[in-house]
């Protein structure tokens, strides 16, 4: 059993290895209508989905995070490439922040950069994020196999091997779920002390900006 759960953390592992990442020279040159905009991130996301009938990115989450002021609305019912670039932070920040929190943190981006011809773009944010990210991946991936070590030697004196493989599983899940509580409350405070709020802090609207995007 103890090889078996060995095998399935390191399929996981080379999973997350392969999680797909929209890469700076695949998104497209041209301006897109909604049903390309929806095509092209269902396609290049796929892997990151949980369960093959998940829906990644909607008509009804677009329009509302244009609504919400979340996404600037799109030109004769075109999204530039900017957009996607927004569209592209929005899907990984919604995971582990509020609406209100990300209206928060992309509200400067957007005024700063969308459709900028300056000395810096979204293009070229993009890219270096995408960068940062590439290499953060590897050292998360290593983190993970330290915490499943240090989790496989929890729970040794548990003498029924299924309890204990159950446990150690559990230490496992707990060890990750803290890690991602510490830094989404280091998140919420970078976001507090850099960032001046768009919305106030109104769990109400929130609560109401997050049902209307899940429908």
């Amino acid at each position: 059993m103890e090889k078996k759960r060995e095998e399935q953390i390191k399929a996981i592992i080379e999973g997350l290895k392969r999680t797909d990442y929209i890469k700076p020279n695949e998104l497209p040159n041209i301006d897109l209508y909604m049903d390309q905009v929806t095509t092209f991130m269902d396609k290049h996301l796929e892997s990151s989905k949980r369960y093959s009938e998940d829906k990644l990115l909607t008509k009804t989450m677009i329009n509302n995070y244009t609504k919400n002021n979340l996404l600037p609305s799109p030109e004769k019912k075109k999204y530039t490439k900017d957009h996607m670039y927004l569209l592209i932070y929005i899907y990984y920040m919604k995971n582990i922040l509020t609406i209100s929190d990300i209206k928060s943190i992309l509200e400067p981006i957007t005024d700063k950069f969308f459709n900028n011809s300056g000395e810096i773009n979204l293009e070229q944010i993009y890219e270096e994020i995408f960068r940062l990210g590439r290499e953060q991946s590897v050292t998360l991936t290593k983190e993970v196999v330290r915490k499943n070590e240090k989790s496989r030697e929890s729970f040794k004196e548990v003498s029924d091997e299924e309890d204990r493989e159950f446990l150690q599983t559990f230490a496992f899940i707990c060890m990750l779920c803290f890690d991602v509580y510490m830094k989404k409350q280091l998140i919420e405070k970078l976001i507090d002390d850099n960032f001046q709020f768009s919305i106030k802090d109104d769990p109400k609207k929130d609560k109401k900006a997050k049902e209307k995007e899940t429908k």
